[in-house]
């Protein structure tokens, strides 16, 4: 293979960083480009409403190769730097300050970016938005013990952010438009679990509500709410979702739906465009559809294939369960599977701790699961759903029957 142009990553975050290092264990002993915005090495964003947020981790903790491990992959990283346009026809990608870079092969690994609320006064300082280190850093600074802190929107970010400032002893108020929390992930009774246990800490949520205008003058004091209340507040966080960084993709050409459309193996509608990550809307024959995951193993695993199928090895295509997690207090909320409807459950209570496993099953077959503190359940479950075992639901409930006996007897 090659042209002597160099392999181009845009994007330095997970998927980015992965499929550097893939590239590099497979043998490509050629350069590598990344360009990315961001000042840091690539880096793992879980943490950053977690531990990085708490101050029970520094920032450099989330790099994926701390060190000398970085170095030793060889990349060019161009830090700062920001790709306008691809020139596919003559494979080259045209930086902000006009200069381009030819390439070889081109992986976009641009993520998304955070969705914006657009209403009065939501440009004020102390209003902030989570997503980067920096983000996560300059956010911390606002969790004070004498503090009140508004949380817009009641997904993972938000949830994740509200047990942290709790944690530091902060006033919390969240709200969220529609009428229960994390919607698009869980059914009712696992979120109405999910707000009880916030409510438990003290956290004040209110359902089908969402902010009027924030007011104040040289930064955010006060937020006024669509049911009428009118708050006092030091800072404010907003999480209603990101948005896929497929502009680039789009201006090339490429086939975009709700990201950048690409094969199991990575491949976009160019042959020498790859892309993995936040940004891709890729097939999973496990769920049965095209999906787009915002997820940290997303992020890792779908990197590592396409970084193979760039050197032309496609041996394994992607295809997993996907599994995403969320740690908010003392409970650790994993879910796997991406059920849509379901015409049965099967729920396995566990011991101490509140902890239990719910099982969704549609015309027989396992579709997901959501777990709280029952990781090595759902690590079972998981399994059973990448075999496409068959599944008694009865079996599940049964907690005398293990889970890593089904297992091995469906496989």
């Amino acid at each position: 293979m090659g042209s002597g142009d160099p392999f181009v990553i845009v994007g330095c975050g997970q998927a980015a960083g992965w499929a550097a290092r893939t590239l590099r264990q497979e043998g490509h002993a050629r350069p590598i480009v990344m360009i990315g915005d961001e000042p840091h090495p690539p880096y793992e964003r879980p943490p950053l409403s977690k531990a990085v947020l708490l101050g029970k981790a520094a920032p450099e903790s989330t790099h994926l190769f701390p060190g000398a491990a970085w170095e030793g992959l060889g990349v060019e990283h161009r830090r700062g730097a920001t790709a306008t346009r691809i020139e596919a026809d003559n494979r080259r990608v045209v930086l902000s300050d006009d200069r381009s870079i030819p390439y070889e092969r081109l992986l976009l690994a641009t993520g998304g970016r955070v969705r914006k609320l657009n209403v009065a006064g939501a440009d004020l300082p102390g209003i902030f938005y989570l997503r980067t280190i920096d983000d996560s850093l300059s956010l911390a600074g606002e969790l004070r013990s004498d503090g009140r802190l508004l949380v817009v929107g009641g997904g993972w970010i938000g949830l994740e952010v509200a047990a942290a400032a709790r944690q530091r002893g902060m006033e919390v108020v969240l709200v969220e438009a529609a009428g229960q929390l994390c919607g698009r992930a869980l059914a009712g009774d696992i979120a109405g679990h999910l707000e009880r246990l916030h409510r438990d800490h003290g956290a004040d949520i209110s359902l089908n509500c969402a902010v009027s205008r924030f007011e104040g003058t040289a930064r955010l004091e006060r937020v006024q709410l669509t049911d009428g209340r009118r708050l006092e507040v030091s800072a404010a966080v907003i999480g209603v979702g990101i948005a896929p960084n497929d502009e680039l993709a789009r201006g090339a050409g490429l086939a975009v739906d709700n990201g950048i459309v690409v094969d199991e193996y990575g491949r976009t509608s160019h042959p020498d465009i790859f892309a993995a990550g936040d940004v891709t809307n890729h097939p999973n024959a496990l769920v049965g559809r095209r999906i787009r995951l915002e997820s940290w193993e997303n992020a890792q695993n779908q990197a590592i294939v396409a970084g193979k199928a760039m050197l032309g090895k496609t041996e394994m295509p992607y295809a997993e369960v996907p599994w995403f997690w969320s740690d908010q207090y003392e409970a650790n909320l994993q879910l796997i599977g991406l059920p849509q409807a379901w015409d049965r459950v099967a729920t396995r209570k566990g011991g101490a701790g509140g902890s239990f496993l719910v099982c969704y099953f549609n015309a027989g077959r396992l579709q997901g699961a959501v777990g709280m503190n029952s990781g090595r359940d759902l690590k079972f479950v998981r399994r059973l759903m990448q075999a496409r075992a068959s599944v008694d639901p009865g079996h599940i409930s049964d907690a005398s029957i293990r889970l890593q006996d089904l297992l091995k007897a469906a496989t």
